[in-house]
């Protein structure tokens, strides 16, 4: 049984489950370069971590899914599936590197409540829905990274955090379905177990409950708004380090 677990991908997968159990998303978003750096190559890391990622948001969505802006989320769904499995498909046998550009627009998005101007240009970007969707879905089938940009679309809504949090997690579960289903359909095999499978999902479920239960209940509307918008800051500027 021992012998069926990465040490790295446990640990991996604990500490990311954290930050998805309480934004909705984290575990693609981290634990991608997270595994890259520790060798695994990119179709592995996500064929590890989506299982992951997919049971948190179907929790989060169960506990909130009466929160859910259905109308946004089958925009996105429409719009962004078709290119998540085309350049997923892509992306076996091509690498692209688009750190800074989805970097950058994660501090323009953060900083938008901070200086109008940069509230000027996210409501400039964001207004072309339909094609934001579509490089969402482009970006996220060839880095993972479509995540960042969907949070940012969110976040631009004003929503109170359930219903961010229940929106961001039903369109990142639907990417993730259609990332699984596009992998298995291609024919790619993976050196992991299911044994190894349902112990990382299981990690990543116990770190939700825990969370969910000590933290993230206590967090207030207000808060969690100025968290979220943090937590984007942070993770433009990890990825424009990355980038060089």
């Amino acid at each position: 049984m021992i012998q069926d677990i990465e040490p790295g991908i446990l640990i991996t997968v604990a500490a990311t489950a954290f930050l998805q159990s309480i934004f909705g998303v984290g575990v693609l978003l981290f634990g991608t370069p997270l595994l890259l750096l520790q060798g695994f190559d990119f179709l592995h890391a996500i064929y590890v971590l989506l299982p992951v990622s997919i049971l948190i948001n179907l929790f989060q969505i169960a506990r909130d899914y009466r929160r859910l802006d259905v109308s946004f989320f089958r925009r996105i769904v429409l719009y962004a599936i078709p290119f998540i499995v085309l350049f997923l498909l892509l992306v076996r046998s091509v690498s692209f590197d688009l750190d800074l550009g989805v970097g950058l627009l994660l501090m323009l998005v953060a900083a938008k409540d901070w200086t109008r101007k940069a509230e000027r240009v996210v409501d400039v970007i964001l207004r072309f829905e339909k094609p934001y969707f579509v490089v969402m879905g482009s970006v996220h089938g060839l880095t993972n990274l479509g995540g960042p940009l969907l949070t940012a679309a969110v976040l631009n809504k004003g929503y109170e955090k359930r219903v961010t949090r229940a929106t961001v997690a039903a369109a990142y579960a639907t990417f993730a379905a259609f990332q699984v289903g596009t992998l298995v359909a291609s024919g790619y095999n993976a050196d992991t177990t299911l044994l190894g499978l349902g112990v990382y999902a299981a990690t990543g479920i116990v770190v939700f409950l825990v969370t969910e239960t000590v933290l993230y209940a206590q967090i207030d509307s207000d808060v969690y708004s100025k968290l979220f918008a943090g937590f984007m800051f942070v993770a433009g500027v990890l990825l424009c380090v990355r980038a060089f």
